[in-house]
């Protein structure tokens, strides 16, 4: 019976704590380093992972380097071989507190926010202060963020034959809908 009791407690607790957050798993970021004349360079990766919490107004961004999807798989062979260099750092994590934000003014009105932070890539750290549309959406609350990332800020190292033909500020765009732990619970049932 008592052990009955304390995982009846232990399991009323996690939830507690997990509806503090809200996360996905399915963010979306759409990476652009293009220039007038040139091949298109861009990509998108729809495996973002970014975690919501409210209480401390905290944002969290995990992406794999190697999930960002090329239209030429040369192209994307570049960016994680030589660019990037995927197997060396695997992943880009950006964290963040939202400034003055309450999750009881999310409303369907969307609304701008600053968040200021770290965005590790590549094995260096950036302090950075972008800005974010949130407004509240069927089953979640949306997150619209555009990250401009200067290739020099990074070391990404663009070989002179080519750096005409690639920009030096990457445009990434991150969006997502980021749900609480029992609307997750309720769409996988």
């Amino acid at each position: 019976m008592k052990k009955t009791t304390f995982f009846i407690l232990l399991f009323t607790a996690y939830s507690v704590i997990a509806q503090d957050k809200f996360f996905t798993n399915t963010g979306t970021i759409n990476f652009e380093a293009s220039v007038p004349f040139f091949e298109e360079v861009k990509a998108v990766n729809r495996q973002v992972a970014i975690v919501l919490e409210p209480k401390t107004s905290t944002l969290i961004c995990t992406v794999i380097v190697r999930d960002f999807r090329f239209k030429l798989d040369m192209m994307q062979e570049h960016f994680n071989e030589n660019y990037m260099q995927s197997r060396r750092y695997p992943k880009a994590i950006f964290k963040g507190k939202i400034e003055k934000f309450d999750l009881k003014d999310i409303n369907e009105t969307e609304k701008e926010y600053q968040i200021k932070g770290k965005l590790v890539l590549r094995g260096k750290s950036k302090d950075v202060l972008v800005s974010a549309l949130i407004k509240k959406v069927d089953g979640g609350i949306q997150i619209i963020s555009d990250f401009p990332i200067s290739v020099s800020d990074f070391n990404i190292q663009i070989p002179n034959e080519i750096a005409a033909k690639i920009s030096k500020t990457a445009n990434t765009e991150l969006i997502g809908v980021v749900k609480t732990n029992d609307s997750m619970y309720l769409t996988l049932k």
